[in-house]
């Protein structure tokens, strides 16, 4: 099956109602949030999405994203690339007051005027909030080894004076 850029904003109760699925990807230069939290995007995002009803006859977005970025490893201070994907569930927020009732299955999507979603800032969000907190090499890739990283010797707690001794001995010639 051929990849397609995907629609930026999609109406997701019509896609509902059309039971419409999605195999397409975002372009790199689109992604641009995302490059700002990474070092750099390699690839285009791969993106399948599938729109439906629950039995709640709520419509909803399923969807997957994968992409590949270059990271700098927070240890050894070298880039590496970062292949990673991610699983996601909307549904169109269109009453912002019942928010509160909003079921837990999915994370609400707002709407614009148009009864339409913005696909590519919800999905470019969902790759941002799956980067690696504090991007690392696996140990046995990266350059900088367990014992390269101790930084000087912590001395023995028993080898310092003890900051205390001085009041014992005031408190001895107080009672001579």
């Amino acid at each position: 099956m051929q990849k397609v850029k995907l629609p930026l904003t999609v109406d997701p109760v019509r896609a509902a109602q059309k039971k419409l699925d999605y195999d397409g990807i975002i372009k790199t230069g689109l992604l641009e949030r995302l490059a700002e939290s990474a070092s750099s995007v390699l690839s285009d995002a791969n993106v399948t999405l599938s729109f439906d009803f629950d039995q709640r006859h709520m419509a909803y977005m399923r969807g997957h994203a994968e992409v590949d970025v270059m990271l700098t490893c927070q240890r050894c201070q070298e880039e590496f690339q970062h292949h990673y994907g991610v699983d996601f569930c909307y549904s169109p927020l269109l009453r912002p007051e019942e928010a509160d009732e909003f079921p837990e299955a999915y994370e609400p999507a707002e709407v614009d005027e148009n009864g339409e979603i913005n696909l590519l800032q919800i999905i470019e969000d969902e790759l941002i909030l799956e980067l690696p907190q504090v991007p690392m090499h696996d140990e046995a890739d990266c350059p900088v080894s367990a014992s390269g990283m101790s930084f000087g010797e912590i001395p023995v707690a028993d080898e310092r004076p003890n900051p205390f001794a001085v009041l014992k001995n005031l408190s001895k010639s107080n009672k001579e």
